[in-house]
C-alpha cells in the first residue's frame, strides 16, 4: 500500500504544486508554467542532445534504441528479413491450426512474480484478440501524426537523404519489436475471466526474477508503469487531440465554425467517442482498430501512390535525391551525420521500437507460441516507417516541398505542409487528410488508453473501481488537451514515453536468450507441420 501511495504522489506532485499557487492568470497557462517549472529537469534529461560538433547534436535516447535494434538484428540472425514472409503468413492465418489452442479449465496465475513458465502457453485461456487485431491495435498507436508531420520536419532539416536512413532505422527496429512482443506474450498474466495483463511490467518482474534479478525487475517494472501512465495522458492523448483540433480548425475556418472553432466542444465530442470504445477494453479497441487502421493506411498510401504515379517522370530524380542526399548531402544541417541522425530520429520516434508500448497490446493475442506474436509484431516498423513514412517523404520530395525554411515548423504546421503537397496534385485531398488526421489521433488515443491502463492496473490493482478511475481521468485529459495550450505538459509526457525505453531495453537485452528459445520452438513447430 505504501508503494502505491508513493507512485500516486509521484504522478500528481506537479498538480499539488500547482494547487499551492495563487490563481492570477489563465488556467491552462498557469498549469503549463507551474508544470514546466516542476518537470523541466526531467524533460531536459530525457531529450538531452549530445553535442558532437557546432552543428550536430544527437539525442542520447537514440543510441540505446538504434544500438539495441542493431544488436537484436545480428543476435537473431536477421529475423527482420528472413522472417518477413512467415510473419505475413501468420497474419493471414496460415498457421492458425498450429498456433491457437482451446481454452482450458484453469487460468494462469494473475499475480506478478509468479513462475515465468506458467504463462507461456497459458494454462487457462487463449487470449483476447487475433494476430491481426493485435497488430492493428499496436499499429494504431504508432501510425499517426508523426508519419505525416514528423517526416515533413525531418526532410526539411536533413534533406531528402534523411528518408534513406529512416528506412534503415525502420528495418532495424523490426528486430526490437520482435523481441519485446515475444516477451510480452511469454510472461503475460491471465485472470480467471480471461482478461489479459501483459507488457514490460510483467516480463521485467517475472523474467528477471527467473534469472535471479527479482529486485531489479520490480524496480524497472514500477518505473516503466509510472512512465507509461504519464505517456498515455500526454503524448498518447492530449497531444493527439490538440493537433487534430488545430488541423480541423484550420480547414473549417476556425472561429467561423461554431462546432470546430471551440476546442472544449471538440474535446467533449472526442471524449465521448473515445469513451464508448475504451470502456469495452481491448476486445472493443481491437474491433475498432482492425477496421480503422487498414482503412487509414490504404487511403493514405493510395493517395501517395496517385501523386507518385501522376508525377512518374520525377520519381527517378526523387530516388536519386534520396540516395545522393544520404551519402553526400549538400546544403543541409550537419552534413552526413545530420542527415543520418534526422532519419534515425524520425524512425525511432515514429515506430516506438524498443520503447515497449506495443508489447502491451500484443500480449492479449490468442496464441500458445509467444514467438508467433513476435513475428507478427516485426511487421509494425515496416508498415509504419518503411511504407507510410517513406510515402510521405516521396510525396514531399516530388512536389518540391523539401526546404530548409520548413525546419522550424511545429507538428500542426508540418501537417499543413504535407497537406499542401498532396493538394498540388489532388486539390480536394486536404479534406480527406483532415479526416485521416482525426482518425489517426482517435486510434492512437484508444490504444494508448489501453497501454496506460495496464500500467495503472499494475500499480494500483485490477479492481473495477481502479479501472474506471483511470478511464475517467483519461477522458478528462481529452477535453483539457483540445482546449488548452500546454506545451510543458505535453513535453513532459513525451519525455515519459521515451523514458520507457530505459527500463525496457535493460530487460530486452537480459532476456534475449529466452526469446531465442521461443523462436526455435515455434520454427520447429512450423517445420514439423510442413513435414
Amino acid at each position: 500500500m505504501k508503494k502505491k501511495i508513493l507512485y500516486l504522489l509521484f504522478l500528481i506532485s506537479p498538480v499539488l504544486t500547482f494547487a499551492q499557487e495563487a490563481v492570477k492568470e489563465g488556467l491552462d497557462q498557469k498549469i503549463d508554467r507551474v508544470f514546466g517549472n516542476a518537470t523541466g529537469w526531467f524533460v531536459e534529461g530525457i531529450f538531452y542532445q549530445i553535442p558532437f560538433t557546432d552543428d550536430i547534436k544527437i539525442y542520447w535516447v537514440l543510441f540505446p534504441l538504434i544500438l539495441g535494434a542493431t544488436y537484436f538484428t545480428f543476435y537473431f540472425n536477421f529475423i527482420n528479413f528472413r522472417g518477413f514472409f512467415t510473419s505475413v503468413n501468420i497474419v493471414r492465418g496460415k498457421y492458425d491450426d498450429l498456433d491457437h489452442h482451446e481454452s482450458m479449465v484453469i487460468a494462469g496465475d494473475p499475480t506478478p512474480g509468479g513462475d515465468a513458465i506458467e504463462t507461456a502457453a497459458i494454462e487457462g485461456h487463449e487470449g483476447e484478440v487475433s494476430h491481426f487485431q493485435a497488430l492493428t491495435a499496436a499499429l494504431s498507436a504508432t501510425v499517426g501524426l508523426g508519419n505525416i508531420a514528423g517526416v515533413a520536419i525531418a526532410v526539411s532539416i536533413g534533406g531528402a537523404g534523411a528518408t534513406f536512413w529512416m528506412i534503415v532505422a525502420g528495418l532495424l527496429g523490426m528486430a526490437s519489436k520482435f523481441v519485446e512482443c515475444t516477451l510480452g506474450v511469454k510472461y503475460r498474466d491471465i485472470e480467471a475471466d480471461g482478461t489479459v495483463y501483459g507488457g514490460p511490467m510483467y516480463y521485467l518482474t517475472k523474467g528477471l526474477k527467473a534469472k535471479g534479478l527479482g529486485g531489479l525487475g520490480k524496480v524497472l517494472a514500477g518505473v516503466f508503469a509510472v512512465f507509461v501512465i504519464g505517456g498515455s495522458f500526454g503524448g498518447g492523448n492530449m497531444f493527439q487531440v490538440n493537433q487534430a483540433f488545430k488541423i480541423v480548425e484550420h480547414i473549417t475556418g476556425g472561429e467561423a465554425s461554431f462546432l470546430f472553432g471551440k476546442g472544449w466542444l471538440f474535446g467533449i465530442i472526442m471524449a465521448v467517442l473515445v469513451g464508448i470504445v475504451i470502456i469495452g477494453g481491448i476486445k472493443k479497441i481491437a474491433k475498432v482498430t482492425d477496421k480503422i487502421v487498414p482503412f487509414m493506411v490504404v487511403i493514405y498510401v493510395a493517395a501517395s501512390l496517385f501523386v507518385i504515379i501522376s508525377k512518374y517522370n520525377m520519381v527517378g530524380d526523387a530516388f536519386m535525391q534520396i540516395f545522393n542526399g544520404a551519402f553526400s548531402p549538400e546544403g543541409v544541417a550537419g552534413g552526413f551525420v545530420g542527415v543520418l541522425v534526422q532519419g534515425f530520429r524520425r524512425a525511432a520516434f515514429s515506430n516506438e521500437a524498443g520503447v515497449g508500448s506495443a508489447s502491451i497490446a500484443h500480449a492479449a493475442v490468442k496464441t500458445k507460441y509467444p514467438a508467433s506474436e513476435g513475428m507478427v509484431a516485426l511487421l509494425e516498423p515496416f508498415i509504419d516507417t518503411v511504407v507510410v513514412c517513406t510515402m510521405t517523404a516521396l510525396v514531399l520530395v516530388i512536389t518540391g516541398n523539401v526546404a530548409a525554411e520548413n525546419a522550424s515548423l511545429d507538428d500542426a504546421g508540418a501537417i499543413l505542409l504535407t497537406s499542401g503537397a498532396f493538394a498540388s496534385v489532388i486539390s480536394w485531398f486536404p479534406y480527406v487528410l483532415t479526416i485521416a488526421v482525426v482518425l489517426f489521433a482517435f486510434s492512437t488515443m484508444i490504444s494508448w488508453s489501453y497501454y496506460g491502463f495496464q500500467g495503472w492496473a499494475y500499480l494500483f490493482g485490477r479492481t473495477k473501481k481502479m479501472e474506471y478511475a483511470y478511464k475517467l481521468l483519461f477522458l478528462v485529459f481529452v477535453v483539457i488537451g483540445s482546449a488548452a495550450s500546454m506545451g510543458s505538459v505535453i513535453g513532459f509526457s513525451d519525455a515519459m514515453i521515451f523514458a520507457m525505453m530505459v527500463p525496457n531495453m535493460v530487460g530486452l537485452v537480459l532476456l534475449a536468450p529466452k526469446v531465442k528459445e521461443e523462436l526455435t520452438k515455434y520454427m520447429n513447430a512450423i517445420k514439423s507441420r510442413k513435414s
